[in-house]
């Protein structure tokens, strides 16, 4: 038989055996297990910042003279747990989509009536992500849903912090110059200093409000083109 046949005849295929539907069974377990995994990887860095912001804070408010640079400095290796978990999040990404591409395409119709509706070729899209595997989002709007998530406070609370100490240690401070002397740190200027918070929360906030009408808008489309495809 040629491989034309072959392709012909798998073309052409409207249910599935019993033996190759344990088979797509047991593929969606082991999705679920590889997803699960790296769901637990995303607490992992998730915990890491919210240890290392609570170092600073301990540090920082220990006595009313503790210098805030702690405060500024766990600053970065919260961006950088940010990104590292973004990072992971995108391979948690592709393994959850497969296993919601079963749950929607195979277990459901089969449990609803008991049709798998290959006609639909929703098999052929899990396959080719199979052959040729890509991330499905991009490295931006990863990081924006994990902000979403969860960084947004642990940024919020980092900076209301920062503000707390300057505002309160070691007196209540009475005027903006006060405040912005407090807030030097070595040649860096208090001014500077407030800005670049100000900036640090803005962008941030910025890129998850994106995130999220990015996340928006493909839902709308998909919906539309199911839509589409229904009518």
């Amino acid at each position: 038989m040629s491989s034309q046949t072959v392709r012909q005849i798998n073309t052409d295929r409207n249910d599935l055996t019993a033996a190759e539907i344990g088979a797509v069974a047991h593929l969606y377990r082991g999705e679920v297990y590889r997803s699960t995994i790296w769901r637990t990887r995303l607490d992992t860095t998730t915990n890491w910042a919210v240890v290392t912001l609570g170092v600073a804070l301990s540090i920082s408010f220990a006595s009313p003279d503790a210098s805030p640079l702690p405060l500024v400095l766990v600053g970065v290796l919260i961006i950088l747990f940010l990104m590292l978990e973004a990072r992971r999040y995108r391979y948690f990404n592709v393994w959850r989509a497969r296993a919601r591409w079963l749950e929607t395409h195979f277990y459901a119709p089969m449990l609803y009536d008991g049709d798998l509706h290959l006609e639909e070729n929703w098999q052929k899209v899990l396959a080719e992500d199979y052959m040729h595997p890509t991330y499905h989002i991009g490295t931006l709007t990863a990081m924006g849903r994990r902000i979403r998530r969860n960084y947004l406070w642990i940024l919020l609370i980092q900076t209301l912090a920062f503000a707390g100490k300057i505002a309160v240690h070691p007196f209540p401070v009475t005027s903006w110059e006060l405040a912005t002397m407090r807030a030097d740190i070595g040649p860096l200027p208090g001014e500077a200093v407030i800005g670049f918070g100000i900036l640090y929360i803005v962008v941030w906030s910025g890129l998850a409000y994106w995130s999220w009408r990015n996340d928006v808008t493909r839902a709308q489309a998909r919906g539309a083109e199911k839509s589409n495809s229904m009518g």
